[in-house]
């Protein structure tokens, strides 16, 4: 709606892990150039953990396209997978069978059968110098028995190194998950740990900056400082909640008709919003909003 107004190619902040979208804080870069370690040194097991929306699966997307030629990727989006599903999800991905080759006609290959393939495969890969990573996003809701079939898998391997790096990514209850008694084996294996953290005050404004010079260069809008901290102390540094907020704060501005987002605007947006602030309120008493907002129908919206 407001893209053409600004001159966004497309929305700057939309709720999709774009990853050229990714800002690197910190946090981010670190968790970033972990992961490209991990992958350079072929280590076994990598989990990754963040809240809710601090950008786990935008740091995962990102990682893939930044991986060589000779580095095979298999991600798994879905945790919700049998044993056989996982495996073959796996090897969909790594170009091994094609999806319902496995299913066309005749006997479907059991779960060893498909391990069997899986570690052909990854054998054949050691003379080409090239090697596989299994990314699992979301792993925090995997059952039990899919996390020990993702231990099994961790045991392909030669004398000298793994066959398969997995990489766990998941919510921060995978932490305690991973320590229960039933899963101590896996958590043993795991070489690199790390825990992506919120953005903070100054790395908020420069996450709004960078989103929106990605979808115009030449900078069309305008945060307030007023407007950015508070979009902060709202969000907590969360990135999927600042985009929340400063999507629906350019739509407002819009609607006004403005190319300026001011502290007023985030008044309407965070009321709208439903949102609570953690202190004493900033703004002016409930309902008390300026008029030209309200005469505008297209200004009032809610995002549940």
């Amino acid at each position: 709606m407001y893209e053409p107004y600004y001159g966004f190619a497309e929305k700057p902040f939309s709720l999709t892990p774009d990853p050229k979208y990714l800002y690197r804080s910190e946090s981010h870069a670190n968790a970033f150039e972990l992961l490209q370690y991990a992958i350079d040194r072929r280590e076994g097991f990598v989990v990754i953990t963040g809240d809710i929306g601090t950008g786990k699966t935008t740091v995962c997307r990102a990682l893939l396209e930044q991986t060589g030629k000779k580095t095979l990727t298999a991600l798994v989006l879905n945790p919700f997978l049998s044993d056989e599903d996982l495996l073959r999800v796996i090897l969909q991905d790594l170009g091994v069978i094609s999806r319902g080759e496995d299913r066309a006609g005749g006997r479907q290959p059991s779960k060893q059968d498909l391990i069997t393939t899986l570690n052909d495969f990854l054998l054949s890969l050691i003379p080409l110098g090239a090697h596989a990573v299994l990314i699992v996003d979301e792993a925090q809701n995997l059952p039990l028995s899919i996390l020990e079939q993702i231990r099994i898998l961790s045991n392909l391997e030669t004398d000298k190194e793994k066959l398969l790096q997995i990489i766990l990514v998941g919510q921060l209850n995978l932490v305690p998950l991973l320590r229960s008694p039933e899963l101590r084996q896996l958590d043993q294996r795991v070489s690199i740990r790390y825990q992506l953290t919120p953005l903070t005050d100054e790395e908020t404004g420069a996450y709004v900056a960078h989103r929106l010079a990605i979808a115009n260069p030449s900078r069309s809008v305008v945060f307030t400082p007023a407007a950015l901290k508070v979009v902060y102390e709202y969000s907590g540094g969360i990135p999927r909640l600042i985009n929340a907020i400063c999507d629906n704060l350019l739509l407002t501005a819009f609607a006004m008709e403005s190319k300026v987002a001011t502290l007023e605007m985030l008044d309407v947006v965070t009321h709208d919003m439903r949102l609570e602030y953690p202190g004493k309120n900033p703004f002016r008493p409930e309902n008390d909003y300026p008029e030209q907002v309200l005469r505008r129908p297209e200004a009032r919206f809610r995002v549940e």
